[in-house]
């Protein structure tokens, strides 16, 4: 019985990720638009980690933590993006198994790790604002340290247990996924047996790690705002405004579109909205974000016209 149930596992050895079916004209069209949104995204986030490297003026954790932010979009964007390509030139847009959820762990761990950073940055802020006169004394290079490298690993933890899950659920049929990426969702979908009680821890998950990162974000930016309420210089209003509303933005962006798939993976989105609102958080964000955070930004401008 349990060789059996083996086999049935085994059967699938790849997917088909469909991407965005169209005519092989309108496929180079979106090879072309999309190879310009990935080197744009290269150059902007590259960008900012340069500046962040070489500008002794950007040596603060604001921007140490900025820097790390927009390395680890260039990881995220990666993951997705090359494998895309390939696939618009592609007639059999075929991903083995293995390297189906490969993407899926470093896709969702990348994701997660976003997720960390923007409360990373929401208490740094806090912090700065709120807190001023105790802020270098608390906020040390050590814990700026250990702050970036939990950002960094708190995601390739949390989602190994859902990987392993979903990859031992018996796929023995269908192998078309009607998805630019390998997403838990329609490959969940694909599985032989209707599995709910993975559905629901994914879907538990999920909804602790998005609300309470999401929460932590917006709790920490309301403390800010009552303080920066009270202050009486115009002109301090208007800085610390300017950089809560590009952070502000940011986390609209990734928390919003993400809330909208990802909390209740058993609700029927229509694939193509599901296409849209992954490629929005994914691919359009990660664009975004230099340009959020820099144009608003006088010191990073600076910086990065050196």
């Amino acid at each position: 019985m349990n060789a059996s149930s083996g086999d049935i596992t085994r059967s699938v050895n790849h997917f088909i990720l469909l991407g965005f079916p169209s005519g092989p004209e309108t496929q180079l069209l979106y090879f072309g638009l999309f190879s310009v949104i990935y080197m744009l995204t290269l150059m902007g986030n590259a960008a900012i980690v340069c500046a962040v490297c070489w500008d002794l003026c950007l040596h603060t954790p604001m921007y140490m933590f900025l820097g790390n932010f927009s390395f680890l979009e260039i990881c995220y964007v990666t993951t997705t993006l090359p494998n895309l390509l390939v696939n618009f030139l592609s007639t059999t847009k075929s991903i083995s198994f293995v390297s189906c959820f490969v993407q899926f762990y470093f896709f969702f761990s990348f994701g997660c790790d976003e997720g960390f950073y923007l409360c990373i940055m929401a208490f740094d802020r806090y912090l700065a604002i709120c807190h001023p006169l105790h802020y270098p004394r608390i906020m040390t290079k050590e814990l700026y340290t250990s702050l970036a490298i939990f950002g960094w690993s708190c995601g390739f933890i949390l989602f190994l247990t859902p990987v392993v899950v979903i990859s031992q659920l018996p796929y023995c049929g269908p192998n078309i996924i009607n998805h630019f990426v390998c997403d838990p969702v329609p490959l969940m979908m694909l599985s032989c047996s209707e599995d709910t009680t993975t559905q629901l821890i994914y879907s538990v998950f999920n909804a602790v790690f998005m609300i309470g990162t999401f929460l932590f974000v917006l709790c920490s930016y309301a403390l800010v705002i009552l303080v920066v309420l009270r202050m009486p210089s115009a002109a301090s209003k208007h800085n610390a405004f300017s950089t809560c509303a590009s952070h502000l933005a940011v986390v609209v962006l990734f928390f919003g579109s993400v809330m909208v798939m990802y909390v209740n993976p058993g609700s029927e989105h229509p694939m193509k909205m599901q296409k849209i609102v992954t490629l929005f958080y994914s691919v359009i964000t990660p664009l975004c974000n230099p340009l959020i955070y820099s144009l608003r930004n006088k010191e990073m401008m600076a910086a990065l016209r050196k």
